[in-house]
């Protein structure tokens, strides 16, 4: 597969053929960058998407999947009050084999880095079904940071037969790694893709209150809980403090982060904590903000899009492209650390402005195109080597 980004149109397979593809979804996350491929393939003759939701995100993930024009075949309904990996891994690889059993589709696409991710690549490799790896290559070089996020995604790159790389940095770390370049491409980021999709719908409302400056914040990483995010809350309440800025906070379902950052953050009139955002409102909030903190992978991604400066409230990231274009500062979990870099961007219009204008690495919107296209022309290859075989 080539590392280029190809500028035609998405193939269709042959007259009669159709692909039958399952894909399998169970976050918010996964729901937000798979939507683009299904509803590709809707729209594509000669594509059956199958989709599949693990319920690893039940209640974030079921808010969102009608307005993304997705509909679930399969719900596997997963989730239990604060299980062990283990347990959940145990519970998706067996619910996932069923259904691949069952369903036999001709592949089988999984996206980024999650449980559910990484236990249907293993699901459908017991079945020698290929799977397709959505967002391949991501790698901090830590296997405990994030935590099990590195460790998965560098699973499902032994076990994927495609990879599509959001990144040229991304496909080098799979070319590192021993995976031969014709089964890597280089696609962009689908969150690109919904992104221009969503906020051309113009549905979102943003759930900023007030017209100060306006910073957007999003907390959940699990080696993150605890005493670094009771330090980060206190930061938050420090720049909330300013009194010229609104910290809004989307609120994580985690008992664990509740417990973290609602203690330091309730009852103060310049900080605005509400439930988790439904996607639309999310991209209108992002859209209205002035700077965003976090330590999600794909705000990480979606911020530059809209030329939003980014800090990254984690050790290490897997997005590097962010920080070297300029438009993301990893600045860790150290709360005077934080609160030094909000503060900069706050108080000096020129350093705003350089990270504000700075270039998006991850793609022009048409990541979804390509991995169609890959697909459509894989097969075509494997059909000819068919043929050519027979034929000796």
């Amino acid at each position: 597969m080539s590392t280029t980004m190809p500028e035609d149109r998405p193939g269709e397979p042959e007259p009669g053929e159709v692909i039958r593809a399952m894909v399998v979804l169970g976050t918010r996350p996964e729901a937000i960058k798979l939507a683009p491929v299904v509803r590709a393939m809707t729209r594509t003759a000669g594509f059956a998407p199958l989709v599949i939701n693990s319920g690893q995100h039940r209640e974030m993930l079921e808010q969102m999947l009608h307005l993304l024009g997705v509909g679930v075949q399969v719900d596997l309904a997963v989730m239990r009050d604060r299980q062990l990996l283990s347990e959940l891994t145990g519970r998706l690889v067996t619910g996932l084999n069923e259904v691949v059993r069952a369903r036999r589709p001709d592949l089988v696409i999984v996206q980024g880095d999650t449980t559910t991710a990484l236990c249907g690549a293993l699901a459908a490799s017991y079945e020698k079904v290929p799977v397709a790896h959505v967002e391949a290559g991501l790698r901090t070089g830590d296997p405990y940071n994030p935590f099990p996020e590195e460790i998965n995604r560098r699973l499902i790159g032994r076990l994927a037969r495609w990879h599509f790389a959001p990144t040229e940095r991304a496909a080098h770390h799979l070319y590192a790694e021993g995976v031969p370049p014709e089964r890597v491409v280089v696609t962009g980021n689908t969150v690109i893709d919904n992104l221009h999709w969503i906020l051309a719908g113009g549905e979102g409302t943003s759930a900023f209150r007030t017209t100060r400056r306006r910073l957007l914040v999003t907390l959940h990483r699990r080696e993150s809980q605890g005493t670094d995010m009771r330090g980060m809350a206190r930061t938050l309440r420090r720049l909330a403090d300013r009194g010229d800025c609104e910290v809004l906070l989307p609120l994580h379902k985690s008992p664990a982060v509740r417990e973290s950052l609602l203690p330091e953050l309730v009852g103060h009139p310049h900080i605005t904590v509400t439930e988790p955002l439904g996607y639309a409102d999310f991209a209108a909030t992002l859209a209205a903000c002035d700077v965003v903190l976090t330590d999600s992978g794909g705000v990480q991604e979606e911020a530059p899009t809209l030329g939003k400066p980014v800090l990254v409230l984690r050790a290490t990231t897997e997005r590097p492209e962010a920080v070297e274009a300029g438009v993301a500062r990893l600045v860790g979990t150290d709360a005077g650390e934080v609160f030094t870099a909000a503060s900069l961007l706050l108080d000096h219009p020129l350093e705003y402005r350089r990270m504000a204008s700075a270039a998006n690495p991850f793609g022009d919107g048409r990541a979804s195109e390509r991995i169609l296209m890959e697909l459509v022309r894989d097969r075509r290859r494997d059909d000819d080597a068919l043929l050519a075989a027979i034929m000796d």
